[in-house]
C-alpha cells in the first residue's frame, strides 16, 4: 500500500502549487492540530503563522465547534434554502450577521467560499442595474494587487498576474485602478495624504474616461491580503468613498480576511471608517472549520433585486450547499465564541507584540518594509533598502525565507518577496514571541545563503 505522500504525488491535483516541482519535493502531510500549532506525520510541530489560509481564528481543537457539527449532523445533516425552504441554523446565522455588520437593514445570502460570495455580488450588481433600467452600468473596478477569488469573474477582479496569466482573464468590463501601497508606489517627496489623494483622483479619472453611466461598483479589501498585506493610508478610504458617492458607484467591501477581529475591530470596515453597500465574509466566519461564506446586502441594493425577481417570477441564483445547516450551525457557534471570549479585545491586547516584533525585524538586512495592524502583517524583502530595489526573481527570496521558516517550525506564506503573518486570533503574547524568534532564525539563514550564492545585496 502506498504512503500518503506517494498517493498525494500520484493523484492529488494541488492548488497554488508548483505542479512541476511538487513530485520532487512532495507534500508536508499535516495530521492534527492543537491551539496555534499543527503537527506533521513525524510529530514535528509548527506554529501556524497564517492561521491555515487566514481563517482558523480559534485555532485547532475547538471542541465546541466539533460538538455543534456532530449534533447538527444527527438532527438535520442537509437541507437547502431554495423555494422558500428554511432551517434554524441558516436563519439564525443570517439574523446574527445582519445584526453585526456595519450595514443597516441588511439581507444575507449564504454561500460556501469567499470566491462564491464575491461572484454572487457581481451577479447581483448586474441584476440590480437591469432592474433599475441601467443596462449600460455594468463595469466593475477593482485594484491592482487585489484578491477577490478565483472563479472566472472573481479571478478577473483579482489584480495579481499569477491568477490571470494563461487563464484568459480578466473578462471584459472588469477594470483596475492603482494599489494603495504608499511605501512601494508613493512618489518621491509625496506625503501619505497626497498619495491617497492621487489614488482617489486616478479612480475618478478612470470613471470619467469609461463614462460614469457605465461604472456599477468598486470592490476593495480593507487590508489587501494575498496582494501582500497592504495597509492603506489613513485617509484613503474616505477619499475613495467620496468619489464613489459622486458617481453613484456601489462599494463592495471584501472582508473575507479582515472580518471577525483580524484588524482589532470586528470588521475592517470599522477600522477604516468604510460604509459598504455590500460586504462579503468567509474564512473566520466558521474559524475555517466548515466551508461557508456570506454576502451581506444593504436594503437599497436588495429592494430592486426583489422587485426584478417578482417580475421574472424567481431569483435565478443559488448554491446547493449555500447555507448548509451544518456549516451554518458551526458558524453561528463561532460567532458566539468570539463574543463570549471577547476576541476583539484579545487581539488589541496581544497585537502590539506582533507589530512591534515585525517592525524590529525591519532592521534586518533583507527587510525593506514591515507593515500591518492587529494580527495581520508582512515583511517585504528587498535587495536594496534605500532604493527599495526588488530582488531578481531568480533568487525566489520570499519562497526561500518561507521554506527556511517551515524548517524552523513556522508555517507562513510568501506573496512574491513579501512574507505574510496572520496567526490564529487566540495566539498568546509568548506564542507570538516564539513565532518571531523562529522566524528570525529563518531570516538569518536565508540571508547567509543568499550572500554565499552571490545575490546582489545592499
Amino acid at each position: 500500500m502506498s504512503t500518503v505522500a506517494e498517493a498525494d504525488v500520484a493523484h492529488l491535483f494541488h492548488p497554488y502549487t508548483n505542479l512541476a516541482k511538487h513530485p520532487e519535493t512532495g507534500p508536508l502531510v499535516i495530521t492534527h492540530g492543537k491551539g496555534v500549532r499543527v503537527f506533521d506525520e513525524a510529530g514535528n510541530d509548527y506554529i501556524e503563522g497564517l492561521a491555515g489560509l487566514w481563517c482558523t481564528a480559534l485555532g485547532w481543537g475547538e471542541e465546541r465547534l466539533a460538538e455543534v457539527a456532530a449534533e447538527q449532523m444527527r438532527t438535520l445533516p442537509f437541507y437547502h434554502l431554495f423555494s422558500s425552504k428554511a432551517h434554524q441554523p441558516g436563519v439564525r446565522l443570517a439574523e446574527a450577521l445582519a445584526g453585526m455588520a456595519p450595514i443597516p437593514n441588511a439581507k444575507v445570502f449564504l454561500a460556501c467560499s469567499g470566491s462564491e460570495a464575491n461572484d454572487t455580488a457581481i451577479k447581483m450588481i448586474w441584476y440590480r442595474n437591469n432592474a433599475l433600467g441601467l443596462p449600460a452600468k455594468k463595469k466593475i473596478i477593482a485594484r491592482e494587487r487585489a484578491y477577490h477569488g478565483v472563479t472566472v469573474a472573481t479571478g478577473s477582479l483579482t489584480g495579481l498576474p499569477v491568477n490571470q496569466r494563461s487563464f484568459d482573464l480578466p473578462l471584459p468590463g472588469i477594470l483596475h485602478t492603482g494599489c494603495p501601497h504608499y511605501w512601494r508606489y508613493g512618489h518621491s517627496g509625496e506625503t501619505e495624504e497626497q498619495f491617497a489623494s492621487r489614488r482617489a483622483e486616478e479612480l475618478e479619472q478612470l470613471i470619467q474616461a469609461e463614462g460614469p453611466d457605465t461604472i456599477a461598483a468598486f470592490f476593495a479589501e480593507p487590508v489587501m491580503g494575498a496582494g501582500g498585506v497592504i495597509v492603506p493610508p489613513a485617509t484613503y478610504f474616505g477619499k475613495i468613498q467620496a468619489v464613489l458617492k459622486k458617481y453613484d458607484v456601489l462599494l463592495v467591501v471584501d472582508e473575507v480576511i479582515t472580518g471577525f477581529g483580524r484588524t482589532g475591530n470586528m470588521f475592517g470596515s470599522e477600522t477604516f471608517g468604510i460604509k459598504p453597500d455590500m460586504m462579503t465574509v468567509a474564512k473566520g466566519l466558521s474559524s475555517g472549520y466548515m466551508p461557508i461564506s456570506a454576502l451581506i446586502v444593504a436594503d437599497h441594493v436588495y429592494q430592486p433585486i426583489k422587485e426584478e425577481a417578482g417580475r421574472i417570477g424567481v431569483f435565478g441564483h443559488g448554491l446547493t450547499y449555500g447555507g448548509h445547516p451544518v456549516t451554518a450551525a458551526v458558524a453561528l457557534e463561532t460567532l458566539k465564541i468570539y463574543a463570549e471570549r471577547d476576541i476583539v479585545n484579545h487581539v488589541r491586547r496581544v497585537s502590539p507584540v506582533l507589530q512591534d516584533g515585525l517592525r524590529a525585524l525591519q532592521q534586518h538586512p533583507l527587510v525593506g518594509e514591515a507593515r500591518g495592524l492587529g494580527l495581520i502583517g508582512a515583511l517585504e524583502m528587498v535587495a536594496d533598502k534605500d532604493t527599495k530595489t526588488a530582488f531578481d526573481p531568480k533568487w525566489t527570496v520570499g519562497a526561500r525565507v518561507v521554506a527556511k521558516a517551515q524548517a524552523h517550525g513556522v508555517i507562513l506564506r510568501a506573496m512574491g518577496d513579501a512574507v505574510a503573518f496572520a496567526p490564529p486570533l487566540i495566539i498568546s503574547e509568548d506564542e507570538i514571541r516564539e513565532l518571531l524568534a523562529r522566524f528570525r532564525l529563518a531570516l538569518d539563514e536565508a540571508h547567509g545563503e543568499l550572500k554565499t550564492a552571490g545575490a546582489a545585496l545592499q
